[in-house]
């Protein structure tokens, strides 16, 4: 499928709210049996374009179209990101658009504008009998993540976001940990005694997992954060990490796929949100390419079932106002970026001024250190993969996954 080229204002312009309405979705003979929703949070049509240019680079060539998995996938449409109450959202209300189909205010996360509790369509799916995945390379209590399967008046109420993992009943959770392991005040019992209390494991890391995988609800953690609260907007080098996206999916496929039963996973993305607020160019690459990474997992899975499977890629917002530029010419100097990365270990230690020098000389523009409000790309492929063409509103994403629309 193509689209024609149209301006990002135009694009704007065609992404109209359609409004909030149930994604009680009743047609149950046509939903995909098993569903894969990755959110690469913060992951503009920029943030690709740059990680497809770098790989084009590595290959001693120009351009870069298609050498992520899923640029390739048969349907792309764009959706418009803007909140309730803000022309550009934030990652809770995003996400509670992406998991309910309804607007919120920025700052919001399961409930509506009016402070109305808002129920995901994963609940529906569990009542439907699949199995329900929720999963990201950050703290699973993050605004991403928790939209799928809780509600708070705060994103950052995370130790009462945590407390509502063992509520919602769903299979399998994964992530580096836990914000606010404590409370925010660090005077609240550890927040995995009370998941475990309530019929849980919390495994932390794959050795660990290993020896409790036969537990029937898991939250799957990194190994180094266990008893400790996770870190909050840390850009790492994804090599340091004992669990990538793609391993901890890979751990749900087989745990999901053993039964036959139908299946439902988020997985997100998280810290390309992260680097790309912190305008660092080649972490950004780097936490695409860990999405791209999962996205092949459930490809695979898809080749073997491409009746049955439906795989959706799509972002809460962009992040950074993106750009490449010709500032300084008509090229991209990927080799001056990479350099100054390979120097300093691939971490990420350089001041704020000696980075925005380097993204300069690369011809990479950043244009602000946090959200914008840009529409973002979707790409599909699968069974029902021709909905999610076209240009729409975030919110419709979960009337499409659910066939109310």
């Amino acid at each position: 499928m193509r689209l024609k080229l149209f301006t990002l204002s135009a694009i704007a312009a065609l992404c109209t709210f359609s409004g909030c309405g149930t994604v009680n979705g009743n047609k149950a003979d046509e939903q995909a049996k098993y569903i894969f929703f990755f959110i690469g949070d913060g992951m503009g049509q920029a943030q690709m374009a740059v990680t497809e240019s770098y790989l084009a680079y590595k290959d001693g060539e120009l351009g870069g179209i298609g050498r992520l998995s899923f640029t390739k996938f048969p349907y792309i449409g764009m959706a418009s990101t803007y909140s309730a109450n803000h022309s550009i959202t934030c990652s809770s209300a995003s996400g509670t658009a992406l998991a309910t189909g309804c607007k919120t205010n920025n700052g919001v996360l399961g409930k509506d504008a009016n402070g109305e509790i808002l129920k995901s369509y994963t609940y529906d799916l569990k009542e439907k009998g699949y199995q329900i995945g929720i999963m990201s390379n950050v703290p699973v209590n993050h605004a991403t993540p928790a939209s799928f399967y809780a509600h708070a008046n705060s994103r950052g109420d995370y130790y009462e976001i945590s407390l509502q993992i063992p509520e919602s009943g769903f299979d399998f959770f994964a992530g580096d940990g836990f914000l606010d392991f404590n409370g925010k005040d660090n005077d609240k019992e550890d927040i995995d005694n009370i998941i475990e209390s309530e019929g849980y494991t919390v495994s932390y890391g794959l050795t660990e997992y290993e020896a409790e995988k036969d537990a029937e609800k898991i939250v799957l953690c990194q190994a180094r954060n266990r008893k400790t609260a996770s870190k909050d907007y840390f850009v790492e080098h994804t090599e340091d990490k004992d669990l990538t996206l793609a391993e901890m999916l890979d751990v749900a496929i087989d745990r999901f796929s053993a039964n036959g039963k139908p299946f439902f996973i988020m997985a997100e993305c998280g810290n390309i949100d992260w680097a790309s607020h912190a305008n660092r160019t080649m972490s950004v690459t780097e936490k695409v390419l860990e999405l791209d990474d999962a996205v092949k997992e459930a490809y695979s899975f898809y080749l073997e079932h491409p009746d049955e499977t439906l795989i959706i890629i799509t972002a809460d917002h962009e992040t950074g106002g993106l750009t490449l530029t010709d500032q300084n010419g008509y090229d991209f100097d990927w080799k001056v970026l990479e350099e100054s990365w390979i120097a300093n270990d691939r971490q990420d230690v350089l001041s704020n001024e000696e980075n925005a020098k380097l993204n300069n000389k690369a011809n990479i523009g950043w244009a602000s250190d946090n959200h914008s409000g840009i529409p973002v790309p979707v790409y599909a492929i699968g069974k029902g993969a021709e909905r999610f063409g076209g240009c729409y509103d975030n919110t419709d994403i979960a009337k499409k996954i659910m066939l109310t629309e």
